[in-house]
């Protein structure tokens, strides 16, 4: 090897490892100073009931925080794999483009420019496992589509099964993969590769049919059952290009997808960047799509950008300078947030990290060893549980929310018949007796006797979608299972607080009409695991129009909660 080559080399790998340093303890930092985000502490959750999958994801994500969690016991150790996977990421994509000769400076400013690997840099959700799976993947694909090799065939299998345990998007990058290179399935090992990776997933896909497919049925149809609405669509290549880089976002795209294919390996590059940002481009006509969700194509965009670089023999010169200001943007966002500075305390999602470790101790105080039930989302329930490292705070999803995992795990069945401390958003007529002021907000305080709910039970129905014409009577034959441990009665005798079921008709997030169950409902009783059955003849809305029906059990003084899929009734 020439002199000046080995030179160039050496002088590219302390670039790179210089970078890596710097890229880790920025991330380090960032995650030992900031409390826990909404959605990172329900992960948190996860990890405390590790299982085979939940009702949103997979469940990689639980057992990256189980690793870190159990090695330090504060957000830096629930945030730790994240920090050193993010790094990981970055060496492996430098590993990839070398065969491609890539210039290690631009290398450093495309990665460090792109928005996106910041925020997921520190930050533990499902993207972070599944990004470095993604890279990985990639890695390993690269030498296998040179090298037909059983080792590297099983490699990827157990590679494939860990991207679909990370995040089901997952499935769009083996799709796309496919896709780009259908020689593949001329290859015996391929075969082997599909086999093995399904029996892998096997038990995720077991833990579904087992629990009656949550995810798909909050993914595919919960979850995009609502009007089409521009905005959208129209927001989302801004988004992309944003959490591509403020500055570079647009050049990144347009020198990503005008690299040259001249093997197979940028080809799978090209069709997984494209194929990705056109799926949720026509995903944006189901609902909204958020930027995050894209996550994947960033690896193979960063690929394809300084492959092109490459073919172009360098970067334009003007990069360096529009490159260094757009980190530097992005750097000062960074330190706004780790001193909680300014905007950081009161925009979107940012003041969520701040604020809610004293919030839970203020709680705790006036709670006591009482459970408390908040019916807000999920998000401060999961921080008032790990800020007070128990498991006491229980989430009421309402009907006008979603279903969580707080529907699956245990928690519910260790409330019921006792005194709890519930925490509202907003004061409860003839129900609420204090509150609490503190800097992450207010909350209004209220002590319920006698805790009665029935969230876990699901009501199903012959069908899901319905059309009737004005004041039509709809029998509907409602199947429900006792999901919980002990006997379940729908009686109001003796009881505290009395349960209705009630169908529930809504526009939108308005609720239009409700109709109430008739008493037969509640002679009810059901044993552990038994299924029952009860006819609900309901009157269809006089108005013409699209509406989402919804049964609900309500108990008071709780607004109901959603106890099955949402049933799409036309009224013509």
């Amino acid at each position: 090897m020439p002199d000046n080559v080995s030179y160039t080399s050496a002088k590219s790998s302390k670039i790179i490892l210089y970078f890596l340093l710097f890229w880790t303890i920025l991330n380090a930092i960032q995650a030992f100073t900031l409390e826990l985000q909404a959605d990172e502490a329900y992960y948190w959750l996860y990890s405390r009931y590790l299982d085979w999958g939940y009702f949103d994801h997979p469940p990689m994500v639980a057992l990256f925080i189980r690793f870190g969690y159990a090695l330090i016991h504060n957000e830096f150790g629930v945030r730790l794999l994240t920090v050193l996977a993010s790094s990981a990421s970055v060496y492996l994509l430098w590993l990839i483009l070398k065969k491609y000769a890539v210039d290690a400076v631009a290398f450093v400013l495309v990665v460090s420019g792109i928005f996106i690997f910041h925020i997921y840099g520190f930050t533990i959700t499902p993207d972070g496992p599944l990004f470095f799976f993604t890279v990985l993947f990639y890695y390993v694909y690269q030498r296998y589509i040179e090298q037909d090799k059983w080792s590297l065939a099983i490699i990827l299998a157990v590679v494939i099964a860990c991207l679909l345990y990370s995040k089901y998007n997952g499935v769009l990058l083996i799709g796309f993969t496919v896709l780009a290179n259908i020689k593949l399935l001329k290859r015996g090992s391929f075969w082997a590769i599909v086999i093995l990776s399904c029996a892998l997933y096997l038990p995720h896909i077991l833990w579904q049919a087992n629990h009656g497919y949550p995810s798909i049925n909050y993914h595919l149809f919960e979850r995009s059952a609502r009007t089409y609405d521009f905005t959208d669509t129209f927001s989302y290549i801004p988004g992309q290009l944003f959490m591509a880089g403020p500055l570079i976002g647009w050049f990144l795209f347009y020198k990503a997808f005008t690299t040259k294919i001249k093997d197979a390996f940028v080809r799978t590059l090209m069709v997984n960047c494209v194929g990705t940002f056109l799926f949720f481009f026509f995903s944006s006509s189901r609902g909204e799509v958020q930027p995050h969700w894209t996550f994947i194509l960033f690896a193979p965009l960063v690929m394809l950008v300084l492959i092109h670089f490459k073919q172009q023999n360098g970067r334009p010169k003007w990069l360096f300078p529009l490159a260094m200001v757009n980190l530097s943007l992005i750097l000062v966002v960074r330190l706004i947030i780790i001193f909680g500075f300014g905007f950081a305390r009161t925009y979107g999602h940012l003041k969520s990290y701040y604020g809610f470790k004293d919030w839970a101790h203020v709680v705790k105080q006036k709670a006591g060893e009482h459970y408390v039930v908040m019916s807000e989302g999920f998000q401060n329930p999961a921080k008032y549980d790990f800020y007070t490292n128990s498991l006491k705070c229980f989430a009421y999803d309402t009907r006008y929310y979603r279903r969580t995992q707080f529907d699956i795990w245990p928690m519910e069945d260790s409330l019921q018949h006792k005194k709890v401390f519930y925490l509202n958003w907003f004061p409860i007529k003839g129900l609420t007796t204090d509150s609490i002021k503190v800097p992450a907000g207010t909350w209004y305080t209220a002590w319920i006797d006698d805790f009665r709910t029935y969230q876990q039970i699901i009501f199903e129905t012959p069908t899901y979608k319905i059309t009737k014409a004005p004041g039509d009577k709809t029998n509907f034959q409602l199947t429900f299972k006792n999901p919980y441990p002990y006997a379940i009665s729908f009686s109001n005798k003796g009881y505290t607080h009395a349960v209705v079921l009630e169908a529930c008709f809504f526009k939108g997030d308005n609720i239009i009409n409700t109709q109430k169950a008739d008493s037969t409902f509640n002679q009810i009783n059901l044993k552990p695991g038994e299924t029952g059955r009860y006819n609900f003849t309901l009157n269809a809305p006089l108005e013409k129009g699209s509406y989402d029906l919804l049964f609900s059990l309500r108990t008071d003084p709780f607004p109901g909660s959603k106890n099955g899929r949402i049933i799409t009734f036309t009224v013509k």
